[in-house]
């Protein structure tokens, strides 16, 4: 089908154009032909290079354990100068579209510290052809995230910004002389003259819940939204659709059954690590890519690549002359650096011999781990922020006696720990997260006067392995700006608070970053069970005694958290009634900070002992008892 640029069709977005590949209304919106009569499109093939989640994390993670040839094996992982020097290094075709699925600030010091000025930069050392809205995007706000966007856009790459079901009203930071001040619903990539759409979609339910977006901005529900904009664009002549969300892998993989014309979903949010790791000691949440089927019965390709900047997905998609996907293949890869260490006959970690490490890295090529040398002129961008947070970085404030290993949900197929030794299958443990389990008796013993502490599994961002504890450490496992505050309880409704959080991602299918984990305070949970029903035996700790007992459901107790969940978010509706009445008492401790002072107070920080866990037993959802 040939170009016929005196044929423009105007876009529903009054602010731009697109030029036609056939005539508005062409015969390929009929219905009644025959496959004679069908259109053709030019064959095409194109390739995504994709990341999401990087989180702030902009520095390599040193010491990383894998199995490479079966032995342990320890290699620098990631690092955003990998990431750049990954995309730089791409064929200098014009079918590379790059993209960044999401939450790309909070989660290290250099958000803390630059407010995104950092991510940004290293960002436009890429200059990605679109970039999707993720929830933590939202969590300083609108203002916080214009913050953001302004340092992104004041480089010289422009990225687009994307969230098509993601409406911010006029006035606000994100709209202040119009709708698409910020925010774009899609953007157009020329492909060998064919245009590819890009469309945007931020997962609703998570950022207004667990985030923090103005009331005023309305978020859509993501698969209504990218249907719309598939059914305008197609209108304009555009066959090819790439979706670019943040809602995680599962929900892409649902949507696209529910949507029409779909070709490809590049995903994050999930921070699902895709295809097959097994031989170097991790593993994938899925295929790389996974092939799934659209409305129409047409394939759908599926991506996503993990986390931290650790690693980048590489899709490649060919397009038939009927304008569908005719075959996707690609996988995710992990960068790391090209020296690797190894334990000798005592046991320590040296460096491998140089024919050792010639070796690996001839063994690696092809492999889903990719030798990777930082970029130079990204690794020196890096430095001129590196150098702040170095500083803060580098004070110790105590130790890890042994790692405390990062669960959400116990029994969850994803091992968040991987890597970390001492935590190989943490997640199929009752006890769940032994990270948000210290956390919480950071909080109780923070506050004076509760009698209990409860926190958020998703509040808690990374495992914490053994070893010295740094400040950074300390910024990185709670990377927001939470405080702590007080609330008068009674023992009922501390039970449905916990059976509020549960239910969030069981029920509602909400984040299952709203799972709980406390101090002074413990349970049986059985998720196979209906609401109300799934917590038995639920006991406190006597702050003086430390004797336990059956929670008392007329009592009044002192519940310290954080100021984020006890103001209901993340699902958890019961402290909100509280909250609402201004009932408690906020002492406007950083959540950080209590956790620095309490391990600065220990010294040296271990798990709790068993009997002090939250999750005492657990029966999974499936029905399976965990040990």
């Amino acid at each position: 089908m040939t170009f016929n640029a005196s044929r423009r069709c105007a876009l529903w977005m009054a602010s731009s154009f697109v030029f036609a590949l056939a005539a508005c209304g062409g015969g390929e919106e009929t219905g009644n032909q025959g496959p004679k009569d069908q259109p053709k499109f030019p064959a095409v093939e194109l390739t995504l290079m994709h990341i999401n989640d990087h989180h702030s994390q902009l520095d390599p993670f040193s010491n990383t354990e894998l199995l490479i040839d079966g032995i342990a094996t320890r290699v620098e992982l990631g690092g955003f100068a990998r990431v750049t020097s990954v995309f730089k290094a791409a064929p200098a075709k014009a079918n590379v579209i790059k993209l960044h699925a999401g939450d790309a600030i909070t989660g290290s010091l250099y958000y803390t510290l630059f407010k995104g000025e950092a991510d940004a930069a290293m960002m436009n050392t890429v200059c990605f052809d679109a970039f999707a809205l993720g929830n933590h995007e939202f969590d300083d706000s609108d203002a916080g995230l214009k913050v953001f966007l302004d340092f992104l856009r004041n480089g010289t790459c422009k990225t687009p910004v994307l969230a098509a079901n993601v409406k911010p009203a006029m006035g606000t930071p994100l709209a202040m002389s119009s709708a698409t001040d910020y925010i774009k619903p899609y953007t157009l990539k020329k492909i060998k003259g064919v245009q590819v759409a890009i469309i945007g979609i931020d997962i609703k339910g998570k950022t207004t819940n667990s985030s923090r977006p103005l009331p005023t901005t309305v978020f859509e529900d993501e698969t209504q939204a990218a249907q719309r904009t598939i059914d305008a664009l197609k209108k304009e002549g555009i066959r090819h659709f790439v979706l670019l969300t943040h809602q995680g892998y599962e929900a892409d993989k649902a949507m696209a059954a529910q949507l029409t014309d779909v070709d490809a979903i590049i995903g994050g949010d999930s921070h699902s690590l895709l295809g097959d790791f097994t031989a170097f000691g991790l593993s994938g949440s899925g295929d790389y890519p996974t092939r799934a089927t659209n409305k129409d019965g047409k394939p759908v390709c599926i991506g996503q690549a993990w986390e931290y900047a650790k690693a980048i997905g590489e899709m490649q998609l060919k397009f038939n002359k009927r304008g569908e996907v005719d075959s996707c293949a690609g996988q995710a890869s992990l960068l790391v650096g090209s020296s690797f260490q190894r334990q000798d006959s005592s046991g320590a970690w040296v460096a491998v011999d140089e024919i050792t490490r010639k070796g690996i890295v001839d063994g690696l090529k092809g492999s889903p781990l990719r030798v990777t040398e930082p970029d130079v002129a990204a690794a020196a961008m890096l430095s001129d922020y590196s150098s702040d947070v170095d500083e803060k970085k580098a004070e110790l404030i105590g130790l890890a006696g042994e790692s405390l290993c990062l669960v959400r949900v116990p029994g969850e197929s994803t091992n968040r720990s991987a890597g970390v030794a001492g935590c190989e299958n943490a997640n199929t443990l009752a006890r769940g997260s032994d990270a948000a389990q210290v956390v919480a008796e950071a909080f109780l013993a923070g506050s004076l006067r509760a009698d209990m502490a409860i926190q958020n599994a998703g509040g808690v961002r990374i495992a914490v392995p053994a070893g010295p504890i740094s400040l950074n450490t300390a910024f990185t496992l709670l990377p927001f700006t939470n405080v702590l505050v007080e609330l008068p309880m009674t023992g009922q409704q501390v039970i449905d608070v916990l059976e509020d959080a549960v239910s969030n991602h069981l029920d509602a299918g909400q984040s299952n970053g709203s799972h709980p984990y406390a101090a002074g305070l413990r349970w049986n949970l059985d998720m196979s069970q209906p609401r109300g029903a799934r917590f038995a035996n639920v006991q406190s700790r006597d702050r003086v005694t430390g004797n336990w007992a059956s929670v008392d459901l007329t009592r009044t107790y002192t519940v310290v958290t954080n100021d984020f969940i006890a103001s209901g978010r993340d699902g958890y509706s019961t402290f909100g009634t509280v909250f609402a009445t201004g009932n408690y008492v906020n002492n406007y401790l950083l959540y950080t900070q209590t956790f620095v002072d309490h391990v600065r107070r220990l010294g040296t920080v271990n798990r709790p002992m068993p009997g002090d866990y939250a999750h005492q037993s657990v029966i999974t959802a499936a029905g399976v008892p965990l040990p």
